[in-house]
């Protein structure tokens, strides 16, 4: 709940130091945006006053001098490529990013296909783009990339791919998600531009890892234990400390990369523009940590709940084991166990007494309520509307909903709707409250705590539906679960 960073003076610098970097290159700059554009909670949770849409916000102040070009890889289009937190393809993310862009009053220019190679659903996908009338570039699988950089820069190379037609100084590239070619992209056009004559340049803003923090501060190695399925791993930025004898912290893909990359800019611009893989990036996010305690304390916390995703995924037969012998060692890098996490033991601790499926929620000020599993509601609502209780300070024996209210909800769910299980969701439950609060006094003063829950911590003693996960994510409420599931079924949804 402690904050300890301080998000105008982020925007500020980044906004300055973006505009100082368009200039050094003559006024047209390509930026490749790593991470999340918005809805960036990883690095609100690690960096608490971190605002979860303050990247977009940031460059709502350049919006006059920027074009976003979105990026999707074809691969990724025809394995039918899922954002994992979101449960979408990463071509109907595209969509999804460019209403959010407009929405915004931002030009988003085209979107480009990279590694193309006539695949039938990337061919499906740019015939709805082009119907929708939007504007689709194509960039080629360029074989012996990124290594063979005589084939790279020549025709058959960059200078085969469509060039992207921007018309302002700052070109954002940004994707639904890592390996999509944004790099790729902006080089290419680079290549395109120089062809023409054109003075262009290039810059990378990834937030993680924090350039100027130490290699084993806390919030770097949450940014392993984020990354653990694309084996990603901090290391000393070996270029930057050699030019400069300055310690700086890159990932080992920057660094692996740079003499490649370091070749394409000299075959680009007669000469590298930088020195190490930390002089490309453009983040300001360590000089706007003000309570470096209380940014540890979240990142530390947000590396229990990254080894809890992993142990649930492995339950799902969505990773293997190896994951979770990398997640083991980044926490005992950070000196931590699953203790550090309190709601975890007082939810097991429930489940030994019930004897079945209980929910924890740790509220504002430490206090830990629980929920169990009853033939009207499931753990992760019964623990949302007791945590609602406690903070409207409402005696335990008071009733929030009348049964007349949650009995012909249960019923609608199984005898129209087809449903077996009967209990309600936590989207339910809120929805049941909110009807409630319309005539109750006590339902209307817990409803009215809803926005308190932001940032609390939970734990589920089974792995929880995804409507609960989803509902606790929307209320900002971090939830972690251990990883079984509640029945004997074989299949879950």
């Amino acid at each position: 709940m402690r904050q300890g960073f301080d998000n105008d003076k982020y925007n500020a610098l980044q906004t300055e130091k973006i505009l100082e970097r368009i200039n050094d290159f003559g006024g047209k700059l390509y930026l490749e945006f790593g991470g999340k554009l918005f809805d960036d909670y990883h690095a609100s949770r690690v960096l608490p006053g971190f605002a979860p849409d303050s990247k977009i916000n940031m460059l709502m102040q350049l919006k006059d001098q920027a074009e976003i070009v979105i990026v999707v890889s074809a691969a990724a289009i025809e394995q039918n490529k899922m954002r994992a937190d979101l449960g979408i393809t990463y071509d109907m993310d595209a969509l999804r990013l460019m209403d959010a862009f407009r929405e915004r009053g931002l030009y988003v220019g085209s979107i480009v296909i990279t590694q193309y190679a006539s695949q039938p659903a990337a061919d499906l996908f740019i015939k709805r783009l082009t119907n929708l009338g939007i504007r689709v570039f194509k960039h080629y699988i360029i074989p012996g990339y990124p290594t063979n950089t005589k084939l790279i820069l020549s025709p058959d190379g960059y200078g085969k791919n469509e060039y992207i037609e921007t018309e302002r100084e700052l070109v954002v590239v940004t994707a639904p998600g890592p390996g999509s070619g944004k790099m790729a992209t902006c080089l290419s056009q680079l290549y395109q531009d120089s062809i023409r004559g054109c003075k262009s340049g290039y810059a990378k803003y990834e937030t993680f890892p924090i350039w100027n923090l130490p290699l084993t501060h806390p919030v770097n190695i949450a940014y392993e234990a984020a990354t653990v399925d694309l084996s990603d791993v901090n290391m000393i930025d070996p270029f930057h400390l050699d030019a400069y004898g300055t310690t700086t912290v890159n990932y080992n893909r920057d660094v692996e990369i740079f003499p490649v990359l370091r070749a394409l800019f000299d075959g680009i611009y007669g000469t590298c523009p930088y020195k190490s893989p930390t002089d490309m990036g453009v983040n300001m996010a360590g000089y706007c940590i003000y309570d470096d305690e209380a940014v540890s304390d979240a990142a530390r916390m947000e590396i229990v709940r990254r080894y809890y995703d992993c142990l649930v995924k492995k339950a799902k037969g969505k990773t293997g084991s190896e994951d979770i012998y990398k997640m083991e060692l980044i926490m005992n890098r950070a000196g931590i166990t699953i203790n550090a996490r309190k709601p975890v033991q007082a939810a097991l601790d429930k489940a030994a007494q019930t004897d079945g499926p209980s929910a924890a929620i740790e509220l504002p000020d430490g206090m830990i309520v629980t929920g169990k599993t009853s033939e009207l509601m499931g753990a992760s609502a019964a623990a949302l509307l007791n945590a609602l209780k406690t903070l409207a300070g409402i005696d335990d024996d008071i009733h929030l909903i009348s049964p007349v209210i949650l009995e012909p909800i249960c019923q609608l769910k199984t005898e129209n709707l087809g449903s077996h299980n009967p209990r309600l969701h936590a989207d339910e439950i809120l929805i049941a409250l909110s009807i409630s609060a319309a005539g109750d006094e006590y339902a209307r003063r817990a409803f009215a705590c809803l926005p308190q829950l932001a940032g609390c911590e939970a734990h589920s003693s089974v792995i929880v539906s995804q409507v609960d996960v989803d509902t606790y994510r929307k209320l900002g409420i971090h939830l972690t679960c251990e990883p079984v599931y509640g029945t004997k079924k074989l299949y879950h949804r």
